[in-house]
Formats: structure tokens, sequence, C-alpha cells
């Protein structure tokens, strides 16, 4: 008779239980994309390269998980 051997490592085993999937992963990336973007708009604006600082702003805006996807 084949008995079933028990899993060492379960589900969770050492984590904090909190995984991140792919798209949560995603999500995570292109806000601090975001905020890098926007950042570093503002620094631009205060160093008197107003068009280009507020280029990265926007493109920042759009970047971040609540903005606008060019791909949908």
């Amino acid at each position: 008779m084949l008995r079933r051997r028990r899993s060492i490592c379960t589900p969770g085993m050492g984590t904090t239980g909190a995984r991140l999937n792919r798209g949560g992963l995603v999500a995570i990336l292109l806000w601090i994309l975001a905020v890098i973007l926007v950042v570093s708009g503002i620094f631009a604006i205060f160093r008197k390269q107003l068009l280009w600082g507020i280029v990265l702003i926007i493109v920042g805006l759009l970047v971040g998980p609540g903005g606008v996807s060019i791909f949908t």
C-alpha cells in the first residue's frame, strides 16, 4: 500500500502571508516609476526647466497605477 507523503513546505510557510502576484508587482513598480517621474518634474521646475518639468509630471501621472493606460 502506498502512502502519500506530506510536503515539508506548505504554502505560505516562512512568508508573511502577503504574497505578491505578478499584477501586484507591476502595480508597485509603476507606482514607484510614477513617483520618480513626478519628483523629477518638480525638481526640473525648480531648476527653471519649466517645459521639461511639466512633461515629466504629466507622464508620471499617466504612468501611475491610477493613470491612463496606453495599452487598453
